[in-house]
């Protein structure tokens, strides 16, 4: 039996990477999928690629009015919400004494406020029992040079997830964090060699990871496999912040 069966879910950030590999990895056990991201034309790629029960919608989870229109849009279509992984979100890499505040606040503004906005505004459509996921970051539990800023972000993310745990508890909504390693994403694409070798030398399952080996980290956390699981952190890092 399919995992995900006739649930719906919505996926920010859902275009590339560890998003668009979940969409797929949700839509294969059964779901409907809501494909966000900010990038049209990457939207639109991405939901051919996933070629059946995939709905994108532009939209920058920044903007009130996006999630407004977003959500406006599943209530229309499904009425509901099943599985809301919060995914949307960027890393930069800001050696403290070269910190510009404003990739400060653009950072801030899409990894926290954004998370935080997303789940807030999705209440209404989330069913009792429903699935909530965030992605965090190994770099929220570690020191990584020049990355404090981002750190902090995912460190932000770790402590909605205590708080909204007790606070949707009553309605049965699980809250948990999906928190990677270095993943074969275009961010990691694009970093100079030296990044990439240092990150590499962390992990002490040497390699870097999969989008879908997180998509299947997260197929877990939405599934009923996870049913007694809610407030915690999965690490799917190589062992990188465990040892």
């Amino acid at each position: 039996m399919s995992k995900l069966s006739s649930k719906v879910a919505v996926i920010t950030g859902g275009a590339t990477g560890i998003g668009l590999a979940a969409a797929k990895r949700f839509v294969d056990e059964g779901a409907h999928v809501f494909i966000v991201g900010r990038r049209e034309s990457e939207l639109n790629h991405a939901a051919g690629l996933i070629g059946k029960n995939v709905t994108p919608i532009q939209g920058d989870v920044t903007r009130a009015e996006d999630l407004e229109r977003l959500y406006r849009s599943v209530k229309e279509a499904k009425g509901h919400i099943d599985v809301l992984f919060a995914n949307a979100g960027r890393a930069g890499r800001m050696p403290l004494e070269d910190t510009a505040p404003d990739l400060f606040d653009e950072i801030f503004d899409l990894n926290v406020r954004g998370v935080y906005f997303t789940v807030q505004k999705a209440l209404p459509l989330l069913r009792d029992g429903a699935s909530i996921i965030l992605t965090g970051s190994m770099a929220g539990s570690m020191g990584l040079p020049g990355m404090g800023a981002y750190g902090a972000s995912k460190a932000a993310v770790r402590s909605f997830a205590r708080t909204w745990t007790l606070e949707l508890k009553e309605r049965r909504i699980r809250t948990n964090v999906l928190s990677p390693g270095p993943v074969s994403t275009p961010p990691l694409s694009g970093a100079p060699p030296e990044v990439v070798a240092y990150l590499l030398s962390l992990v002490p399952m040497g390699r870097i990871a999969s989008p879908e080996e997180m998509a299947s980290a997260a197929l877990f956390l939405a599934s009923e496999e996870s049913s007694f699981i809610t407030g915690i952190e999965l690490f799917a890092d190589g062992g990188a912040a465990q040892v």
